[in-house]
């Protein structure tokens, strides 16, 4: 489908409901270099040495990029670009324990071995994905958990009490540092938390921010979304369902929201083409095969339409 749907930009499928391993957690642990997890009740945790959990992981990943290569090739498709998605660092230090039972993000020595070694697994990752397509390599860092590290928002291990506070300029450098690893590939960073923190994503380096627009409130959000665009920075907007709506969804349903949005914030709408991308408003993991081929479609269809507005739009 992602071959067939998005012949441009495919990306590497993540499939979740496989279990421990494929989960966006987990997936990306299996990315880590000199570091390793293991399952226990309450998720994962940090363990001295790579286990099955591990092993597991890792083949996932390996199996992923072997299917990718083939549904490429059935497909006849030879793409400039492809897309690969990994959990953001702080998504990942906070759902991640360490032996003795609190999150990594809690220990400022954890918090810099992980983003490092995170660094060096998503360079490597992006490496052989480039050698195995040819194509040019975007790599997404999914932070949906951001919000709730900024505003210490996490549980602690007994459940009485919430983790601090982690402070924006911190937040902001260690994101810098993982974006800043990846060298020449362009980065996304993904948040659909309502009120992503777009200002400190684009200054942490972020080439374009992904954010489900429908979830758009406020106007500190509508000025932050401008200021964005401003400093050039593209807006990948998240307005095709993720899962069935149960209903007919045309283009004009989905991409209006789009037009409007350029409308108040005063910019001509030609930016839609020119720093606007459209993407489902989050993952696709929760849809019925049906609906992932017709969300596809509709994000493929609206594309042309930012850059051909129909009549009447």
């Amino acid at each position: 489908m992602v071959a067939g749907e998005l012949p441009e930009l495919p990306h590497v499928p993540e499939l979740p409901a496989r279990g421990v391993g494929a989960d966006m957690i987990g997936r990306t642990a299996g990315l880590l270099v000199d570091l390793a997890i293991e399952v226990i009740t309450s998720g994962y945790r940090v363990t001295p040495r790579a286990g099955r959990d591990h092993r597991r992981a890792i083949d996932l990943l390996r199996g992923d990029l072997d299917a990718f290569d083939e549904a490429l090739e059935r497909a006849g498709a030879r793409p400039e670009t492809v897309k690969v998605q990994a959990a953001g660092p702080w998504t990942l230090m906070s759902n991640i324990e360490l032996m003795r039972g609190h999150r990594v993000l809690t220990d400022r020595g954890a918090v810099k071995e992980f983003s490092e070694s995170l660094a060096e697994g998503l360079r490597q990752h992006a490496a052989e994905v480039a050698r195995r397509t040819g194509a040019k390599v975007v790599v997404q860092l999914d932070e949906p958990g951001l919000p709730a590290v900024l505003e210490g928002l996490l549980p602690t291990p007994s459940k009485l009490g919430t983790v601090p506070a982690v402070p924006a300029p911190d937040a902001r450098g260690v994101l810098a540092t993982v974006i800043d690893a990846l060298g020449d590939h362009e980065v996304v960073v993904h948040c659909c938390a309502p009120q992503p923190p777009l200002t400190l994503l684009r200054e942490a380096g972020a080439a374009a921010i992904a954010f489900d627009a429908t979830l758009v409130r406020g106007a500190a959000a509508l000025d932050e979304i401008g200021e964005t665009w401003e400093a050039g920075t593209t807006l990948v907007l998240g307005l095709v369902p993720s899962t069935d709506p149960g209903a007919p969804v045309t283009v004009k349903d989905v991409g209006q929201r789009a037009f409007t949005l350029a409308d108040r914030l005063g910019f001509p709408r030609s930016i839609l083409a020119e720093k606007a991308l459209p993407t489902p408003t989050c993952g696709l993991a929760g849809a019925t095969a049906g609906w992932v081929k017709r969300a596809l479609a509709l994000t493929r269809d609206l594309s042309s339409a930012f850059s051909e507005p129909p009549e009447g739009w």
